[in-house]
């Protein structure tokens, strides 16, 4: 059974999940790495969701103010041999819920085209592909996407 709990970037579960998706992420990126990386630590992030499956945390997702009426979908990941079973699409609905509860209208992300996965759950999600918003602008391997949550 899929059990999500709502936490902050304080929870050991969530920062060990980051850690396998940067390892992850290094490999996909290669040398771009060190460039998404720096939009990417964790240490202030107050709105994160941890999905457990059988007690053991297996996924996770986050979100943070962009402004006052959008926020950033940031650090989805989902453990690769449980990939397939709705973790992720269950995370990103519950990470739109409380977007929704904290009066944000928006939700914005980026994903990277080595990540066809991602940029498939997104679209199914019915996000929208949008010019590259912020530091992502003029970044070619960058795809940026929103959806209008209220």
């Amino acid at each position: 059974m899929i059990k999500l709990i709502r936490t902050n970037s304080d929870n050991k579960d969530f920062r060990e999940l980051v850690n396998l998706l940067d390892k992850e992420l290094r490999i996909r990126d290669g040398d771009a790495h060190s460039f998404y990386d720096q939009y990417n630590k964790i240490d202030k992030i107050k709105y994160a969701v941890v999905a457990y499956l059988n007690n053991i945390s297996v996924g996770c997702g986050a979100i943070k103010e962009y402004s006052n009426d959008t926020a950033e979908v940031k650090r989805m990941f989902v453990q690769n041999e449980h990939r397939g079973l709705g973790i992720g699409g269950r995370i990103l609905v519950e990470l739109e819920a409380w977007a929704s509860e904290l009066n944000f209208s928006t939700l914005i992300l980026e994903t990277g085209k080595s990540q066809p996965e991602a940029i498939r759950l997104y679209q199914k999600s019915d996000y929208s592909v949008i010019p590259n918003y912020g530091q992502y602008e003029g970044i070619d391997n960058s795809v940026c996407m929103t959806k209008t949550i209220k």
